[in-house]
């Protein structure tokens, strides 16, 4: 079996709520409705942790303020847009390694009974490939 290598920390904030004004549907866009998201953040928090010094972390009240902004910000048509929006938002601070989000449209019509609607998406940062001065690159970026 391959080494995958440790499990990440993670920093979690379930819940937030927001009341925003996304759908396709001219309804949706006139009366809003609630939504709620859930972000796991996956990070190192052991220089935090050894330091004891929450500039070594994400501070997570400002994360919930800045998740809750976007929640009830700029309309958009797809849960999937928003939860991109919000992986982004996370994945602007560059201790954060990878984030999970997942939107909840609890009020969703679907014309039948349902508890709730989520997406959940998945995202990581780009690796960083370390820089091999010994290939030389062409034109186009590839090694000769």
């Amino acid at each position: 079996m391959a080494d995958v290598g440790p499990t990440p920390d993670r920093i979690t904030v379930h819940g937030l709520t927001g009341h925003g004004f996304h759908g396709v549907y001219p309804a949706e866009r006139e009366h809003g409705q609630t939504f709620r998201v859930d972000a796991a953040l996956e990070l190192d928090t052991a220089p935090a942790a050894a330091t004891d010094d929450l500039a070594r972390t994400v501070n997570y009240a400002e994360l919930a303020q800045s998740l809750h902004a976007v929640l009830v910000g700029e309309p958009v048509d797809l849960l999937e847009t928003l939860a991109q929006r919000l992986a982004d938002l996370c994945l602007a601070d560059p201790l954060v390694q990878a984030v999970e989000i997942t939107v909840h449209k609890p009020d969703a019509d679907l014309g039948v009974p349902a508890d709730d609607v989520t997406v959940a998406i998945r995202r990581q940062r780009a690796p960083v490939l370390p820089h091999d001065p010994t290939v030389r690159r062409g034109p186009q970026g590839r090694g000769h």
